[in-house]
């Protein structure tokens, strides 16, 4: 009669140490690098979305770009934040000038 050994697993591979091992665990989607102006910037696109409803990105835009043809840079850069914070995609369209007339 014949005898067949199987060959030794190696532990990396076996399934006690797959199961164990510590996988990093990825970052939650609503964890956004800010801080005090962050949290400024967040509650005023907050209000800003009470008073305009779902149109509230749009608005921002357009306070966006009056400022910038206004050349009220300052200004600009708060709306273009505000409708960051609504609509990333909006705010990407802005700075590209795809919606700037």
């Amino acid at each position: 009669m014949t005898v067949y050994f199987a060959a030794a697993r190696t532990p990396a591979k076996s399934p006690l140490a797959r199961a164990f091992q510590r996988r990093e665990l990825p970052t939650a989607a609503n964890d956004n690098p800010g801080g005090i102006d962050s949290d400024h910037l967040l509650h005023s696109a907050l209000r800003h979305f009470a008073k305009h409803g779902l149109r509230a990105a749009e608005e921002a835009r357009k306070e966006a770009e009056k400022s910038f043809f206004a050349g009220d840079r300052e200004s600009y850069q708060w709306w273009l934040g505000i409708c960051r914070t609504l609509d990333r995609r909006m705010a990407a369209q802005i700075q590209s000038g795809k919606s700037l007339g």
